[in-house]
């Protein structure tokens, strides 16, 4: 999957047979740009089966305001004897947190948010004035429970970005590093733990978006480049010609997606995404597509190096977050709807104890 900057003789076949791969480079584009905001409505309805003493629940919602992000109202009804909005202290992960008294037997709650989202793109072209606070960016460099910054991260990040001088070429060597060593793993539950010093010394590379994305961030960190993974949910199809870039249907139940950004110098915080890359490569055609630079792949790895779509929300950029009301550990990040019964944690992933279902539809003014 190494990039390659020149021709070769063997390259330069007869132009009949270059012509179907050229038409298949020019029906693939991806090419995100800042645009007009988009506003969305998501509903997410959490019902616990068979319900019981100690019953609770809690669930995600948008808390990101940026250039590319407004979040907007979340409330939640059911029939829960308590419902309030929690933000968690040790970062920015909200939550509409529900209790449910010990008869109530079909615990049930709702959840609806309205954001604002837009596409985003950096201009490589300008320097950028943004700024941020000292506090937030030495935030984004602390290691997490999940994303340690010393030992083998941290000797392979110099490694893979050997020989760079700015923070632009470091995080490039190294977004270049995880889509040329990592790959989609589909049997991964969910979108994976994000465990990555397990990931590098196990060798076990394949992952989904919250392991790969991790990865990226933790190598940034380690070598001083402040990155943060961010936790949200696809909302829309994209309209570029990728199915894996968007969600197919109302029903985003499984639509749950991270990225990454990182902090760059001259240019503030920007979009990076090798996890779409990787899904794109294994997903998007029938045929795993081991290299990068395949006309279907290439426009995703040019643009997801600065740019995404705005047809996802983010949740938050949290990560070991503490449940109110739990006993139970915290979580490496919170990006599903979470229960407990009876003092247990319910396998978020278990339709037969724990359903939910997530929809959003795009509201027009």
């Amino acid at each position: 999957m190494k990039r390659r900057h020149f021709l070769t003789a063997a390259s330069l076949a007869p132009i009949a047979s270059a012509l179907p791969r050229l038409a298949a480079a020019q029906a693939r584009t991806f090419a995100p740009d800042v645009g007009p905001w988009r506003t969305f409505e998501v509903t997410t309805r959490v019902e616990i089966i068979g319900g019981g003493a100690g019953t609770q629940a809690w669930v995600p919602v948008p808390n990101v305001n940026t250039e590319w992000q407004e979040s907007q109202d979340s409330r939640g009804t059911g029939n829960a004897a308590q419902i309030v909005t929690h933000t968690d202290p040790g970062g920015d992960a909200r939550m509409i947190y529900a209790r449910w008294p010990e008869g109530e037997g079909a615990p049930r709650l709702d959840v609806v948010s309205v954001i604002r989202t837009r596409d985003r793109r950096v201009n490589w072209k300008a320097s950028d004035a943004a700024s941020a606070s000292r506090d937030d960016l030495a935030a984004r460099l602390r290691p997490t429970s999940y994303i340690p910054t010393d030992g083998i991260v941290l000797a392979t990040a110099r490694r893979a970005s050997a020989g760079k001088r700015d923070d632009v070429a470091k995080a490039r060597a190294l977004y270049d590093w995880v889509v040329e060593n990592t790959y989609r793993e589909p049997t991964v539950r969910g979108c994976g733990v994000g465990d990555i010093r397990f990931m590098l010394e196990t060798n076990n590379l394949g992952g989904k978006c919250a392991d790969l994305n991790a990865l990226f961030v933790g190598l940034c960190r380690s070598v001083g480049i402040p990155a943060r993974d961010l936790y949200g949910v696809r909302v829309a199809k994209s309209k570029f010609p990728y199915k894996e870039l968007g969600a197919g249907t109302a029903d985003i139940s499984k639509a749950q997606h991270c990225r990454a950004d990182a902090w760059l110098a001259g240019y503030g915080w920007v979009a990076i995404d090798p996890a779409d890359v990787a899904k794109v490569m294994r997903q998007e055609t029938p045929e795993w597509i081991k290299s990068a630079q395949n006309e279907i792949v290439a426009p995703v790895y040019d643009g997801l190096f600065g740019s995404w779509e705005g047809n996802w929300v983010a949740y938050n950029t949290a990560h070991d977050v503490k449940l109110p009301g739990s006993a139970g550990p915290a979580l490496p990040f919170l990006m599903y709807p979470q229960a407990e019964v009876k003092g247990q944690r319910i396998d978020t992933y278990d339709p037969e104890t724990f359903k939910y279902t997530i929809t959003a539809r795009e509201l027009t003014a």
